[in-house]
Parts: C-alpha cells; sequence; structure tokens
C-alpha cells in the first residue's frame, strides 16, 4: 500500500467532508508558523449529531469510541482546509484533546478518546503519535456525547 494519507483514507474507506462550519463565534482552526490548532469538533455526520447523551447513563464506551472516531474525520477535514487540501504537508499531529460528556462516576474516557487516537495512526502512521488529554464533563455542546480538538505542525 501507498504511505500517503489519501491512500491510507481511501484503504479505510474514509471519504473526508468538507470542514465543517463552526457553531458559534470562532473559526474552525487556526494556523500560526506552521502550527495549526484545530477547535473542538464534534461527532457530526452531514451536519447533524451522530451521537448523543453521557457515558454511564445512555451512551455506551463502543458508540463513544465510534463518535470520537467520528470528530477525528472533522479534525482531519479542518487540517486539510488549513494545508489547501494536500495533508501531505502535515509533518505531525502534536496533541489531541478529548472531552466526554459522562456521569459523575464514569471512568472510561481514554477508552472513548482513544477511537480519535486511533484513526489519527491508522491516517496519519507515525505522523499521528500524539500527546493525549482525555477528561469527562458535565455536558458539551449540542448534547454530543464526545468533543475533540487537536494540534498539528505543517509544512
Amino acid at each position: 500500500m501507498s504511505d500517503s494519507i489519501q491512500a491510507r483514507l481511501d484503504a479505510a474507506g474514509i471519504t473526508l467532508p468538507d470542514a465543517p462550519a463552526p457553531l458559534a463565534a470562532y473559526v474552525g482552526f487556526v494556523e500560526h508558523n506552521g502550527i495549526v490548532t484545530v477547535s473542538g469538533q464534534l461527532p457530526l455526520v452531514a451536519g447533524k449529531m451522530s451521537q448523543t447523551g453521557l457515558l454511564g447513563a445512555t451512551v455506551s464506551v463502543e458508540e463513544a469510541v465510534a463518535a470520537a472516531r467520528i470528530c477525528a474525520i472533522n479534525i482531519l477535514s479542518q487540517v486539510r482546509a488549513a494545508c489547501g487540501g494536500d495533508l501531505e504537508r502535515v509533518e505531525r499531529c502534536i496533541r489531541l484533546g478529548g472531552f466526554v460528556a459522562s456521569t459523575p462516576d464514569f471512568t472510561d474516557q481514554p477508552l472513548v478518546v482513544n477511537g480519535a487516537s486511533e484513526l489519527m495512526a491508522e491516517i496519519l502512521g507515525d505522523r499521528g503519535a500524539h500527546a493525549r488529554a482525555a477528561v469527562g464533563v458535565a455536558s458539551l455542546p449540542m448534547n454530543a456525547s464526545v468533543e475533540v480538538e487537536g494540534l498539528f505542525a505543517i509544512k
């Protein structure tokens, strides 16, 4: 298999959507001196929330892992926009931050955010290894179960 990011997306059966539009008064990404900061991405598919609710109450870990994967796909869409359409400009995923809407007794946030981390490794290869935070929160916009933000180095 080719080592290109597009070849890995194709092999995974992933077609990146257009970068999702911001939901409030912010931008989807900021590029400064070769660093791209991607705003928190929700598990939106074609503009609709794919997963809502709280982990530990109404959402399973498996459902939330799939939602985190969708968040990561949306992050890659933002990065592609920041790179003028050329994902080969990505040098490294530096950091992901994952927010998991969960009950106070739910403690498997890292397992949920693995959905995003594993997608970065699958699609970016060695360039996808990153630092990370995975935290539980009381609620997220639009009742999303997961939100993920990212930091990338580009050339």
